[in-house]
């Protein structure tokens, strides 16, 4: 977000220095230029960067990989804004204006992305990090700091609770405060204390603790440090009785109806902009089994609060594909899958027809993906939170499918569930908007299909 925000900054005011100072040249004469102009291109060009997920932490291409995400972004944000001014018939952007801009924002941002690596983004913004308990829970976080990712936290070491517990994580990392545990902490500048024992019903060092507290230092529980720094709940963590305590999980009416309000207009807008595209993939299907089999395919997923409906995509399967009535995950190289099949289900052009269930209410456009009611009943056995997951309104895409790859096992479904745990935990409709951009990236990069 630091980055985000400095780039915004940075490209906004270049760019319309540049603007200036160039607009003399390219016309021989002073044209107007509005300071809300070049904030609306800087604001839709940084959208695009966020929708090919050029401000995703986990993202570790090479420079190739990058210079086609950016050049990517500023193809999507020049259609956008070929679009927005056609719309209200503004002249005052043109071409040119638009060439000096494109040029000088990226300019801008190369500049600001090597200055922003070379001297901030390190260990100055990382929280130093002491994890009190040294057992399974402990090291959760030690194998967490052991990946390759770049986190937000640099880990001063762990402390061994009074009670005795088991040793799992790094020897090397176990820290002694000796008597003063606040005194250590303030001489070793720690940010945040992370609680961290197996067994919460052994005494804390809650003198200690409360000393840290009100020294400025940051008391922070497991779950709450994962849900930060990766986004999710991680399950193993999750304690009887947490979901009552939790923050989040809030209904709200007003959210409701304006996210309502959004699912329709945009799930109207979608199927008669994709209506070509939808033609001329009914017509490929047909073609390819000469009427042998139906053009759209119909299933019953589970829904909000386990009230099962009927999807709608396109067929990209064989009509034999589960003669024998199994329900089977869908797998790599599926031999199921048609020809057609595999290109649209590579494009994600089989699930256009799914707009029609948000429009009907079936399904939001963003939320938790609907199962199958055979794997949510065997799901909700392997972990009774799966069926928390109908606590919202099912979505074409999700938390989820962006943060973990595609799935056919007991093992992805409960990593899946980590993440949608943590969308309905946050729901908001910018969340929601944050998530429909960094979809462009999995459609346009292909992330997941099968």
């Amino acid at each position: 977000m630091l980055l985000l925000a400095v780039e915004f900054l940075a490209v906004a005011a270049g760019s319309h220095l540049a603007l200036k100072l160039a607009t003399p040249l390219l016309y021989g004469r002073s044209v107007p230029l509005l300071l809300s102009e070049t904030l609306l291109a800087t604001a839709v060009l940084l959208s695009g960067m966020i929708a090919v997920g050029l401000y995703d932490t986990r993202q570790r291409e090479q420079f190739s990989g990058i210079a086609f995400r950016i050049a990517t972004a500023f193809l999507l944000s020049t259609a956008a804004l070929w679009v927005i001014y056609q719309v209200y018939s503004n002249n005052l952007w043109d071409l040119r204006r638009h060439l000096v801009f494109a040029a000088s924002a990226f300019s801008i941002l190369v500049l600001t992305r090597i200055l922003f690596y070379r001297f901030v983004d390190g260990r100055v913004l990382l929280r130093r990090t002491l994890v009190l308990g040294t057992g399974k829970r402990a090291s959760h976080i030690d194998r967490l700091r052991r990946k390759a990712d770049k986190r937000g936290f640099q880990l001063v070491g762990y402390v061994a609770p009074r009670s005795c517990e088991a040793i799992h994580v790094d020897t090397a990392k176990i820290v002694n405060t000796g008597k003063g545990f606040c005194d250590f902490s303030l001489a070793n500048e720690v940010d945040e204390i992370v609680i961290a024992v197996d067994d919460r019903r052994q005494k804390l060092p809650i003198d200690e603790l409360l000393d840290c507290r009100m020294s400025g230092i940051e008391i922070t529980d497991a779950i709450d440090f994962f849900e930060r720094e990766r986004a999710l709940i991680h399950l193993d963590l999750v304690q009887p009785g947490w979901l009552m305590h939790a923050e989040g999980f809030r209904r709200n009416l007003l959210r409701d109806l304006a996210k309502r309000s959004f699912d329709i207009l945009v799930s109207s807008t979608l199927l008669l902009f994709s209506s070509p595209i939808s033609l001329l993939t009914a017509l490929a299907i047909y073609l390819e089994d000469r009427g042998k089999g139906s053009i759209f395919y119909r299933q019953e997923r589970i829904g909000l609060n386990g009230v099962p409906f009927q999807v709608i995509k396109f067929r990209s399967m064989r009509p034999d594909a589960e003669a024998d009535g199994q329900a089977r995950w869908a797998q790599k190289e599926d031999p199921r899958v048609t020809r057609v099949g595999a290109f649209i289900r590579k494009y994600r052009i089989d699930e256009i027809p799914q707009f029609w269930n948000v429009l009907r209410g079936d399904m939001s456009l963003v939320g938790p993906r609907p199962e199958r009611p055979q794997f949510v009943e065997h799901l909700i056995g392997v972990n009774p939170l799966y069926r928390e997951r109908h606590r919202v309104k099912p979505g074409l895409t999700g938390w989820a499918q962006l943060s973990y790859p595609y799935g056919s096992s007991d093992e992805d479904a409960m990593q899946k569930l980590q993440y949608d745990l943590y969308y309905i935990k946050n729901s908001s409709l910018f969340f929601d908007l944050l998530i429909l951009m960094q979809t462009v990236e999995v459609v346009l990069f292909r992330k997941g299909a099968r």
